[in-house]
């Protein structure tokens, strides 16, 4: 979608939503669809994690348009089809093929654990609420909790490497699943990385979430103390923000080094959201 450049110098209009995590973007959409702001906008989200843009409305292709003005737009691909938008429900009538996977979407994560290089970003934007008080997404800064640590803790888990595998995510909405659906989901793999990711930026975040599997060379008892103190840490109230979505919103959240998940919602209440990525620039090493 092609738009006139404005004739004017523009800057970032915002507001701080907490110090940790979180600003909002009260930039016109003409501004944003202009392109100059796109990377100082990609700059400000890998320093404050989320960039949220309320009742912006955009359109699906407006939003692909603002997308490619933060950086490379990564395609979905699903039956050997590329799609521009992806629509993210858990409705099974509106989305078939993907919903029941979807659920592992209501516990903290970050997306592409089992790629070499994860996405950078993903855009969700609201087309469709589900009712007040249910299905936020919250996120949590894992830059923020990272550096926050005591250095005597930072020191205790530099070198820690973790297993992480999608079928982990499983057993937190199936405790007894299939072995069908175990097969299916062990049939994606597993990819060992590490806890504390240095980027290139010099900076450091921690990777959690539910694929994490087991800590390297732990028994699986400290090992879940480890995983699951430092997620209760890194979900602590001073590094997470929870969205409570209107028709429109557009959030953004920086995918490495940052966790979310879609908070509990009626999968038959029409809760809909549409979703571009921004492609990934670093690898997990």
């Amino acid at each position: 979608m092609a738009t006139a450049a404005l004739d004017r110098p523009l800057s970032i209009v915002s507001e701080e939503i907490k110090p940790s995590i979180g600003t909002r973007i009260l930039n016109t959409k003409e501004e944003l669809l202009d392109g100059q702001l796109g990377p100082e906008l990609k700059e400000l989200l890998q320093e404050r994690g989320i960039l949220i843009f309320p009742q912006i409305n955009f359109t699906d292709q407006e939003q692909i348009a603002f997308t490619k003005t933060m950086g490379t737009f990564a395609s979905e691909v699903r039956d050997g089809e590329e799609e521009v938008i992806h629509k993210i429900t858990l409705d099974e009538k509106e989305n078939p093929q993907s919903a029941a996977f979807l659920r592992g979407s209501l516990y903290w994560h970050i997306d592409g654990t089992m790629n070499k290089v994860p996405i950078l970003a993903s855009l969700l934007s609201c087309k469709k609420p589900s009712p007040k008080g249910t299905g936020n997404t919250g996120f949590a800064n894992t830059y923020a909790a990272y550096e926050a640590l005591p250095e005597e803790r930072k020191a205790e888990i530099a070198d820690l490497r973790v297993n992480h595998g999608a079928w982990a995510s499983l057993f937190y909405y199936s405790p007894e699943p299939s072995m069908k659906m175990l097969d299916i989901m062990q049939g994606i793999g597993e990819q060992e990385l590490p806890l504390v990711w240095t980027h290139q930026s010099g900076r450091k975040s921690l990777v959690l979430g539910n694929t994490a599997i087991n800590v390297v060379g732990m028994s699986p008892k400290e090992s879940q103390r480890t995983l699951h103190g430092l997620r209760e840490w890194a979900t602590g109230e001073e590094f997470t923000h929870s969205h409570e979505w209107t028709a429109g919103d557009l959030v953004i959240w920086d995918n490495t080094g940052t966790m979310h998940r879609a908070e509990p919602y009626d999968a038959t209440c029409g809760r809909m959201m549409h979703r571009t990525k921004l492609q990934g620039e670093e690898p997990f090493e």
